[in-house]
């Protein structure tokens, strides 16, 4: 004969106040507009903005084109410019005329070719070109130089096949583009925002969360409960953690079917790790709650500890390598700087599980650092 156990009334009295922290807090979530708009509304706006609105790849950038005299050498190598979708050409008949169109903004670069340039090319004398770029941004001065180059190039090869010949370079260039073919930049951009998105879900929304509730009074309420500081983190941090994967699967949706960006990744390890981003931003939040009692306070610290920093130094947009020693310090300090690299990862190169499993790994000590923060600074008092 088997004796049955009686249920441990304490045990399952914790249950029934998790149960009813969990149904509070989802039905605060459906009567509040503001949490379905941050979780669904502002990652189909910020996705469409980055997706469509921004992007990294410099094309049909106006270059002007200065050829002083009429020359079919002349006129070949300005054609190689005409041929590239990356350059959008201007003639000009003097350079004083492409000067000014460059102080006015009307074209990025000039290739001058002045009058003697064909004398000296048959002549097998050096035949220089003058090349004036704007360097007022940098990274797009160095795009230009690339593609005036490049078209260089291929000018000097259409000319040796013509002449039966061939293009004698004391190198040869065979380059292969791995994980991103076609060199787009929404590959790069969009799953990285997955990661921007992710932190204003879980550490904006959870930072305002109990920091609403000292503002309408119903904390000194829920506190006289007989329910305890650990039910309260886990029935508000349950909610909010269904609530960014809910915005974690339209974003990667909308990433796939809508702008065509690869994932190579397996979906499983996609969502063990932006699970574990998730409640790491979470407890973030949470911990800033405990420590502001006013909505707009939180939620500036949330976005100056939290967004700003995922923005900027997670190599969402900006290469950590280039950044100066003292900041490639700070951002280890960061989560979004570990699950970006997997985001990257999983997207475009695959399961790459020394790569995943070591930002994982950090995701999960800070886990538990701002978990454990958390439930250090919550406790049943007022003050």
């Amino acid at each position: 004969m088997r004796f049955l156990r009686n249920p441990d009334p304490a045990q399952q009295a914790a249950r029934m106040r998790l149960r009813g922290m969990i149904r509070k807090e989802a039905r605060q979530i459906v009567r509040d507009p503001s949490s379905i708009a941050i979780a669904f509304v502002l990652p189909i706006l910020l996705l469409l903005l980055f997706g469509y609105g921004i992007s990294l790849d410099a094309k049909h950038v106006p270059l002007g084109i200065v050829i002083e005299s009429s020359s079919p050498e002349a006129a070949a190598f300005a054609g190689s410019f005409e041929q590239s979708e990356y350059l959008s050409p201007h003639r000009f008949g003097t350079i004083q005329e492409a000067e000014q169109a460059l102080i006015t903004h009307e074209v990025d670069g000039i290739v001058w070719l002045r009058n003697d340039f064909e004398e000296k090319l048959l002549s097998g004398a050096n035949a220089p070109i003058g090349v004036i770029i704007n360097g007022v941004d940098a990274n797009t001065a160095h795009i230009i130089e690339g593609y005036v180059k490049g078209a260089w190039l291929s000018w000097l090869q259409q000319r040796a096949a013509e002449q039966a010949g061939e293009l004698n370079l004391p190198v040869q260039l065979q380059q292969r583009v791995w994980f991103n073919a076609e060199l787009r930049s929404q590959n790069f951009l969009v799953p990285g925002l997955i990661a921007v998105i992710m932190t204003l879900i879980g550490a904006l929304l959870t930072a305002m969360v109990i920091a609403r509730e000292w503002e309408r009074g119903t904390m000194e309420a829920l506190l006289v409960t007989p329910v305890t500081a650990k039910e309260i983190l886990l029935g508000k941090l349950l909610p909010y953690f269904v609530l960014g994967i809910g915005g974690l699967a339209l974003s990667v949706g909308m990433a796939v079917w809508l702008f065509g960006v690869p994932l190579h990744g397996s979906l499983p390890v996609l969502f063990i790790s932006s699970s574990l981003f998730l409640i790491a931003s979470l407890g973030m939040g949470l911990t800033i709650s405990t420590v502001a009692r006013n909505q707009f306070v939180a939620g500036q610290i949330a976005i100056i500890v939290s967004f700003l920093p995922a923005f900027m130094l997670s190599g969402f947009i900006f290469d950590i390598n280039s950044m100066p020693p003292a900041v490639q310090v700070v951002t280890y300090l960061l989560p979004a700087r570990y699950y970006v690299s997997i985001l990257q990862t999983v997207f475009l190169a695959g399961n790459v599980w020394k790569v995943i499993g070591l930002n994982s790994l950090a995701l999960i000590v800070f886990c538990a650092f701002f978990l454990g923060i958390a439930r250090r600074r919550m406790s049943k008092r007022l003050e």
